[in-house]
């Protein structure tokens, strides 16, 4: 079997997340917070690019079009993302033979290739990237946005996978979307249940194994999945996890700046070194931190993560630092479902029974 018969899209990772909001200032505050900086702006439209290391993400503030109702709709929300592929009209040719949806008329930002995504967002196939020169060298450079970058930083290199919250029964109908049109393969199911609500995730991974999609949908009305289709206004991108290769450095940095990152139960770091033994990190620096830790030291590897309160709307971000595992963070997610939970249980969302 040739490469192209196992990734017949060719794909190569994210190219961008694109985020729009009523109050796009406040928005844009935050990315900054989280160290990013402006690199460049598109020549006629309303949208700006941040950058971080390879992360692209664009804040979409035109008055009118496809990010406009989006945010209407939805309030601060992911309007759209990006793969990168190689050659964007043969892979829009192909996915629309395939079944996909295109994007809406004139939706589309510069004409590039796109499908309609997850909740009525933009799904863009983008092929100008690598030796193709990118995406934005037509835009309006910053001057000193290098400069800028290396002093804001805070050590976030790539974007790992984003997430998506589903209505409950349509998991599978997303997951065969991924499936049929990018070949995509189903990496890891999850059951997860709390005290009173419980979640299925289905992590679907791309042929290039860069991008990657946790699929969540709900086991109940009420659990946090449920509270997000309802706060959001509908399906969408739950949260983005982004790579440092110090989370230590990065989640210290962060909290200097005052960015909010999600609690963790106490006895999560009594229980760490009989879950992840002979991990080798400083027990008091990731209890600090708050900083969550999984896999082994193995075969599969470490990985650490910690994820913020919600920035976007119910949208948040990960902070993850791979030690040769690839998976999502399996006990993790336990706990961090449970920890969420406990937050929806003092805020009266969730009951109890005795």
């Amino acid at each position: 079997m040739d490469h192209m018969d196992v990734n017949p899209m060719g794909l190569d990772g994210f190219e961008f997340c694109e985020f729009t909001s009523p109050d796009p200032d406040r928005m844009a505050a935050q990315l900054e917070q989280f160290g990013f900086v402006v690199a460049s702006r598109h020549p006629t439209r309303d949208v700006v690019r941040y950058k971080q290391g390879c992360i692209n993400l664009l804040l979409n503030r035109e008055a009118t079009g496809h990010a406009a109702d989006f945010r209407r709709d939805h309030g601060p929300s992911a309007s759209a993302m990006a793969f990168r592929v190689q050659d964007a009209k043969a892979a829009y040719d192909n996915a629309i033979a395939a079944g996909a949806k295109p994007a809406p008329a004139g939706a589309a930002l510069d004409g590039i290739p796109a499908l309609e995504g997850i909740g009525g967002s933009i799904l863009y196939l983008v092929d100008r990237h690598g030796a193709a020169g990118s995406l934005y060298d037509d835009w309006d450079q910053v001057p000193g946005a290098a400069e800028a970058e290396a002093e804001n930083n805070v050590g976030l290199d790539l974007l790992d996978h984003l997430t998506h919250n589903v209505r409950r029964g349509q998991m599978r109908t997303w997951a065969e979307f991924y499936g049929r049109i990018f070949g995509f393969e189903e990496q890891k199911y999850f059951d997860i249940k709390g005290k009173a609500t419980g979640l299925f995730s289905q992590a679907m991974i791309a042929p290039d194994k860069a991008i990657r999609i946790p699929l969540n949908e709900s086991q109940d009305d009420k659990s946090q999945i449920e509270e997000f289709i309802k706060d959001y206004n509908g399906e969408g991108i739950q949260h983005l996890a982004l790579t440092t290769p110090d989370i230590f450095e990065t989640v210290e940095k962060l909290r200097a700046r005052g960015v909010k990152l999600q609690d963790t139960i106490e006895t999560y770091y009594e229980l760490v070194d009989k879950r992840v033994p002979n991990h080798g990190h400083d027990l008091e620096r990731l209890r600090k931190n708050r900083i969550l830790i999984d896999g082994n030291v193995g075969e599969e590897g470490l990985l650490l993560q910690i994820f913020t309160e919600n920035m976007f709307g119910p949208i948040f971000f990960e902070i993850i630092q791979r030690k040769g595992n690839e998976g999502f963070g399996n006990g993790n997610f336990q706990a961090l479902y449970e920890s969420i939970e406990l937050d929806q249980i003092r805020r009266g969302v969730v009951t109890v029974d005795a």
